[in-house]
């Protein structure tokens, strides 16, 4: 990479990372090509980018997208999204079928979090189960109430 390449590529980088609630650095060594595409092909759903890079291009990027407190070390493969649960659940589901794929660390919420960290966040209901939570909730006196009505309804048409 030239100069001006690795210019550009800190700066989109940065741009990513600050438009990312969620960060997570994996080592990723031991993994084949077929691997890390399988976590790529899982990322791409959940608009979540995944890239081995340069730690001295990574540190850079996360310095001026204002990240702090991530220790690169060996090999590692970055993790990151707008929805940070969604980062945290690709991570963990493949470190769970991947023993090479090991948890380093993370940012998440503006903090730098370790790996059992980004475990329980993993475990945590996304967003749309919240609502989904919710809206049950919600209709659950209407849908008793209906449930109510059906049932007198039944029992007038048995009585007559």
């Amino acid at each position: 990479m030239t100069r001006t390449e690795k210019a550009e590529f800190i700066s989109s980088l940065t741009e990513e990372f600050k438009s990312s609630d969620g960060l997570i650095v994996c080592d990723y060594k031991g993994l084949n090509v077929k691997a890390i595409e399988a976590l790529r092909n899982a990322s791409r759903p959940e608009a979540v980018s995944v890239k081995v890079i340069k730690n001295t291009l990574a540190s850079i990027a996360m310095t001026n997208a204002g990240i702090e407190g991530l220790e690169l070390k060996d090999t590692n493969i970055f993790v990151w999204g707008a929805d940070q649960l969604a980062v945290t659940k690709v991570v963990a589901t493949f470190a769970k079928t991947n023993p090479n794929f090991v948890i380093k660390s993370g940012f998440a919420g503006g903090i730098v979090v370790d790996a059992a960290k980004v475990e329980a966040l993993s475990k945590m209901p996304s967003r749309n189960e919240l609502i989904g939570m919710l809206l049950s909730t919600w209709m659950a006196p209407i849908t008793n109430f209906t449930i109510g009505l059906d049932a007198l309804r039944a029992k007038k048409q048995e009585s007559e």
